[in-house]
């Protein structure tokens, strides 16, 4: 019997997290941009980013080897595939649009779509792995705190309200 860290499908999710948190990581610059902001006052303190997407994206790499282990059909493997791929996709996107490109207001416009991607990840896979809901709960959570701060940063920045 192959041991479960062993398994291609675990390598796979890992591989995806850890390229989504790189990915998020380089573009992130916490430089005189960032910190000429106007932010909530109940921002987070800049430290905990890094071990909060460290849980949601372990989380998410779990969810995904559970929910493809107990998909009983390829066309629920694709529909996997699927829902995971364009949430990646849409989590590096909006760090490309809010730190790479300096745009919070477009940020704001695709934090909607990313939200709504990991809402359908947590109803697309509550019959095939239950605990999915719970264990991507935190992750939906982040997003939404995520996307009130992006929106505070857009209205409180005279930049943003503008364009």
């Amino acid at each position: 019997m192959t041991q479960p860290f062993l398994r291609k499908p675990v390598w796979v999710a890992v591989g995806v997290a850890t390229l989504v948190a790189a990915g998020g990581g380089a573009i992130t610059d916490i430089g005189p941009w960032y910190q000429s902001l106007n932010f909530p006052p109940w921002k987070p303190p800049d430290w905990a980013f890094g071990p909060v997407w460290s849980v949601i994206l372990t989380l998410s790499a779990i969810v995904a080897v559970r929910s493809w282990d107990r998909a009983e059909s390829k066309t629920d493997k694709q529909r996997i595939i699927a829902m995971f791929a364009l949430n990646s996709v849409l989590n590096f996107l909006w760090s490309v649009l809010f730190f790479g490109l300096h745009r919070p207001d477009w940020g704001l416009w695709e934090v909607g779509p990313l939200w709504i991607s990991i809402a359908i990840l947590i109803v697309g896979l509550r019959r095939i792995y239950k605990p999915s809901t719970t264990m991507l709960m935190p992750y939906l959570v982040w997003v939404a705190i995520a996307a009130a701060m992006n929106a505070y940063i857009v209205f409180y920045n005279p930049t943003f309200v503008s364009s």
